[in-house]
């Protein structure tokens, strides 16, 4: 892995690297049509420039459209740059409003599990109306590792983020193509590509506990250059983990 950070410009970085990740998890096959999640952000807009600069690499057909979903409580993207920044990289664009807030049951509260649970099931509902195989999400390797140990700590649970996932109850697979890419990097990328100025931010997306993890991981893993690989060797770990060689129940 550490030949692929060599000397290279933060872009190149990240099209390696999803590259990579699309090849050695069969993300990506001849003929898909893939919706993207597009937010506004900066993790979704380096995933859907990515996707779309990558292909003459792969020599492999296929289809990317983006999905925005608006909703009652924020209206920070900046609508009009993401649908000109998507339509430069031959991404169609299409906004969907959703009243998260609006779907709360009296007496519940807004929270980042009930948004992503009701856009996560527009978006599978779009897709299949509209004949997308998969839909790729823009979840990064710090992303799934916070993940994982939130549900270690919080609930005594060994579930993280897969990078792959087929749907037994409907015909799409979600795709995460930027796994094996540190925060960092995708910001570095962002800067690079001057998308970070013209993206926005969730005012519900850093809730305190994964900000509290994020700072755990840190010491555990260090601040080094290091750290990204030891992050890579945790994502191996949960993809190729061997469950009987753990305590028995």
């Amino acid at each position: 892995m550490s030949r692929f950070l060599r000397k290279t410009e933060p872009s190149e970085l990240v099209k390696k690297l999803v590259i990579k990740t699309v090849m050695e998890r069969s993300l990506i096959n001849e003929g898909d049509r893939i919706l993207i999640a597009v937010s506004g952000g900066k993790d979704s807009s380096v995933l859907s420039w990515a996707l779309s600069h990558i292909r003459p690499a792969l020599k492999i057909n296929y289809e990317l459209a983006g999905l925005h979903i608006s909703t009652d409580f924020c209206a920070c993207c900046k609508k009009p740059v993401l649908s000109k920044r998507l339509e430069e990289w031959d991404i169609p664009f299409t906004d969907l409003f959703v009243p998260i807030i609006g779907r709360l049951k009296e007496g519940e509260k807004m929270n980042c599990y009930w948004c992503s649970t009701q856009r996560r099931l527009e978006l599978i509902k779009y897709a299949v109306e509209n004949g997308f195989n998969k839909i790729a999400l823009g979840h990064h390797l710090d992303d799934i590792i916070e993940t994982f140990f939130m549900n270690l700590c919080s609930k005594g649970t060994l579930l993280a983020m897969p990078v792959l996932v087929k749907y037994r109850k409907f015909p799409v697979t979600l795709i995460r193509p930027l796994a094996l890419l540190e925060e960092k990097q995708i910001i570095d990328c962002a800067s690079e590509q001057n998308i970070l100025k013209n993206t926005c931010t969730c005012p519900y997306g850093q809730n305190s506990n994964r900000r509290n993890i994020r700072l755990r991981i840190a010491d555990f893993v260090g601040r080094n250059k290091e750290a990204g690989e030891i992050k890579r060797r945790i994502l191996k770990a949960l993809s190729e983990g061997k469950i009987d060689y753990l305590t028995d129940s």
